[in-house]
């Protein structure tokens, strides 16, 4: 079965099993973009939903997890981070090929472009701040009373994610990037003192992974949470910074270039210091090691992207140009454990 398309038959007995009122006629309409785990829209009747599944084939070893997803979109819908309604998993792969979550559709809006040309410059900082307060709201979750204590490994977080990264790197290796090697080498070598902060960690924080109110600069859901776990807050603000710095108009569209003052649109300092006002931190050290981080691991998930491209397992049509990502990203590793 293609990423693109579902078996509505089989679908559709499954959802009325499980899924409370649920009456078709069922029909299926896969979202645009995501290169992950391909998301569909599903219409019943007057019900929409929406299904997540894990891609069919084989998949690298931890990833593609929607059965985390599910738990931890369901462990967050009495705090205040807005999520999605869940309603059912399923982890039977019989049913379209691999395991699946539904969950409520909700109807806002996506936006893709960080520059928000067609916002005012007061609307600007205001979207901009809403994604800070945010951030800092699931930074703040209690992860023992919401029944998460057991969803990440303890230890340094950025040690397992160096590893774990440079493990999945090697296994959908496609060429030697010196580079990457270089990155790989440097950031055990440099790793901070872990300041023993554990919270929930997104892992995508970024503008194209919350959905918002229709006409107000309010985010109704925090989308895409195949990479939550627990571990060290600072890889999220890092993350979301880190994505500013990619060129204009790319696959992960970044601000390279642009004046943000005359936008209204926050500084990378001025964005990091409201969110330690929020969080109660004095500052951030280590910054250059953060966004080193970010940048490799951004890479060696792009290179999963290109091999499962070649693979013929990709969500997205556009997967196999994206591949060409991992080069740049790891490019701009480099400069900045330089500070450039």
């Amino acid at each position: 079965m293609s990423t693109q398309t579902l078996d509505i038959s089989r679908l559709n007995s499954w959802l009325r099993d499980f899924v409370p009122a649920f009456d078709g006629p069922l029909t299926a309409e896969k979202f645009a973009g995501g290169q992950s785990n391909p998301t569909f829209k599903l219409t019943a009747g007057k019900e929409q939903y929406v299904l997540r599944r894990k891609p069919p084939g084989q998949l690298l070893a931890s990833a593609h997890m929607v059965d985390r997803e599910y738990r931890v979109i369901s462990a967050l819908q009495k705090t205040a981070v807005p999520v999605p309604e869940t309603i059912a998993l399923c982890e039977d792969d019989s049913i379209i090929g691999s395991m699946f979550y539904v969950m409520e559709y909700l109807d806002g809006r996506v936006l893709w472009d960080p520059v928000l040309e067609d916002l005012s410059y007061a609307d600007r900082g205001a979207y901009y701040d809403e994604m800070n307060r945010v951030l800092a709201e699931l930074h703040s979750v209690d992860i023992n009373e919401v029944g998460l204590a057991d969803y990440g490994k303890p230890g340094n977080y950025f040690e397992r994610q160096v590893g774990r990264w440079t493990k999945q790197y090697r296994a959908s290796e496609t060429g030697n990037l010196p580079a990457m090697e270089r990155l790989i080498e440097w950031l055990p070598a440099n790793m901070p003192v872990d300041d023993g902060r554990v919270s929930l960690v997104h892992g995508d924080y970024r503008l194209d992974n919350v959905m918002w109110h229709p006409t107000e600069p309010k985010i109704i859901a925090v989308l895409d949470w195949e990479l939550s776990t627990l571990g060290n807050p600072i890889a999220d603000l890092a993350y979301q910074v880190m994505a500013w710095q990619l060129p204009r108009g790319g696959s992960i569209n970044g601000m390279a270039g642009v004046e943000r003052a005359p936008l209204g649109i926050p500084s990378d300092e001025d964005y990091i210091a409201r969110y330690c006002e929020r969080t109660g931190r004095s500052g951030i050290s280590d910054w250059n090691f953060y966004l080193a981080f970010c940048y490799f691991r951004l890479a060696a998930i792009v290179q999963g992207v290109k091999k499962r491209a070649l693979d013929g397992n990709a969500s997205s049509p556009d997967a196999a140009s994206r591949g060409d990502l991992v080069q740049p990203l790891a490019d701009l590793g480099l400069k900045a454990i330089e500070g450039r």
